[in-house]
């Protein structure tokens, strides 16, 4: 074999192995001294001096719990799918770029491709908000406005005005794979000091009202007549009213949201100021993304609730009755079970209605969804509105091979009373298909028949698929073929 063709089949993985330290705030030194190996070793590994080694890949993927394809070119894969949105908006990429060109960018400067695909997302946000503006403008109304107090007020400006909070919220927990360690742990500890992961749900209501009562000074109130409010807290009179048309899982959790911010606040309030992220609104909305996530990881307590999924086979009811919690709090936890040295099943959970629109949004996986042109009609998640309640399953191959299940079912969040508006949406949870045998929803599935799967994509706008008959819109990298004389499958 030639020196040159070793050398290809190194594998120097520099870039992947700086960041997994610096997302777990570890120095060179304490990885090197937790892998065994000198400074100046872990120094030239992460420099692409050194290529990464059999034996050391095992040990780094031992110390961080991380699958040995992290480090594989293939997980890049939701990274570049994202910069291929990028380049394939024609208003600012009007020339093709060879995706092999944008595989050696994601591969060798993910800093540089992630920066690009943030850019645009700005862009975006400011395009439409200029094109909301010039439509007003157009109409004859006034941007500005005066309150009867003779304030000034109108829409956002400066940096709040070039940002979408929930996307900045959404993209928070998406860059942590919708692990946040520090918050899981400490809930966990608290959970198991309470031993809730023992509890009924009524109990466990209960004990948090009694700890929010003895430690914090704060009175629960059930109230019958509340509106549309769920919870409310008066932080000047220390009681915290919630609506008694709620359920004991839902009351529970509301309880427990408040008790984050008491229990976690200084917590909570770092990890919003580490996020850096650009407006007031997105600050609020992470803090209280993070409490939510407190409270889920108080009620389902990581090593308990792991421990049930795995036992069951990720079986959605069974954990729903187990711990009196409802099917969307289930399938948002499933999605949250990547602890390093106690990983559970790397999920890709969303939240949909009708119209298309996608509330919810969160990945372990490489799986990347557009930011525009909706979703695909053939994806189960939409056909479970025709069956209300009825849990529906699906191979699904993407149009890059990888084939993934996902498990759909419709949600209702009730109505508090006759005549009030009611909401229906879709829970979808998908996992690759390597991954769907530790599930009870392969049983009766032929896994490796590929060609039962039904063949899906990210989105209209930016699926490559030539051939589909639901395609609503053409692709966006490429003109539309019309013949005038000539029909086909597909309208574009």
């Amino acid at each position: 074999m030639s020196r040159e063709s070793t050398s290809e089949q190194r594998t120097f993985v520099g870039s992947r192995l700086r960041q997994l330290r610096k997302e777990r705030d570890i120095s060179q030194a304490q990885l090197a001294k937790t892998l065994n190996l000198s400074a100046s070793y872990v120094n030239q590994i992460e420099h692409d001096v050194r290529p990464l080694t059999l034996k050391v890949l095992e040990r780094i993927t031992k110390a961080f719990g991380v699958d040995a394809t992290f480090f594989s070119t293939e997980d890049h894969t939701r990274l570049l799918a994202e910069l291929q949105d990028v380049v394939m908006d024609r208003e600012i990429c009007p020339t093709p770029v060879d995706v092999t060109e944008l595989a050696a960018l994601v591969r060798n400067h993910p800093t540089v491709a992630r920066s690009m695909v943030n850019m645009h997302s700005r862009y975006r946000n400011v395009s439409d908000k200029l094109t909301l503006a010039t439509e007003e403008r157009i109409q004859g109304s006034a941007v500005m406005s005066i309150t009867p107090r003779g304030e000034l007020f109108g829409r956002a400006s400066g940096p709040e005005a070039f940002s979408m909070p929930h996307e900045e919220v959404r993209d928070y927990f998406y860059s942590r794979q919708n692990y946040v360690d520090v918050l899981d742990v400490q809930a966990e500890k608290l959970s198991n000091t309470l031993n809730l992961g023992n509890m009924r749900i009524h109990h466990t209501e209960e004990i948090i009202a009694e700890r929010l009562r003895n430690k914090h000074g704060v009175s629960v109130k059930h109230l019958p007549q509340m509106g549309d409010t769920q919870h409310q807290f008066n932080p000047d009179t220390r009681q915290l009213f919630v609506s008694s048309k709620m359920r004991p899982g839902q009351i529970a959790f509301r309880l427990a949201t408040e008790l984050a911010y008491l229990e976690a606040g200084e917590t909570i309030a770092s990890l919003v100021e580490l996020g850096h992220f650009t407006s007031e609104s997105s600050q609020l909305l992470a803090s209280r993304g993070l409490a939510t996530y407190w409270a889920a990881a108080l009620l389902l307590p990581y090593g308990h609730f792991h421990a049930s999924a795995e036992e069951s086979r990720y079986d959605l009811e069974f954990l729903m009755r187990d711990y009196g919690v409802g099917y969307e709090t289930v399938c948002h936890r499933l999605s949250t079970l990547q602890r390093p040295s106690q990983r559970g099943i790397p999920w890709t959970f969303v939240r949909v209605d009708r119209a298309g629109n996608m509330s919810k949004r969160q990945s372990a996986t490489g799986l990347h969804l557009s930011n525009s042109g909706g979703t695909c009609p053939l994806w189960n998640v939409y056909e479970t509105f025709s069956y209300p309640g009825k849990i529906m399953r699906q191979m699904a191959q993407m149009p890059d091979g990888r084939t993934y299940l996902w498990i759909a079912r419709t949600v209702n969040h009730h109505r508090a009373a006759w005549g009030q508006p009611g909401k229906m949406f879709a829970i979808g949870l998908g996992c690759e298909l390597r991954q769907a045998s530790r599930t009870v929803y392969s049983d009766g599935l032929d896994l490796n028949d590929l060609s039962a799967a039904t063949p899906i994509g990210s989105g209209c706008r930016m699926c490559p698929r030539t051939d589909c008959p639901q395609r609503a819109f053409p692709p966006i990298d490429r003109p539309i073929d019309v013949d005038a004389h000539r029909s086909t499958v597909s309208p574009y």
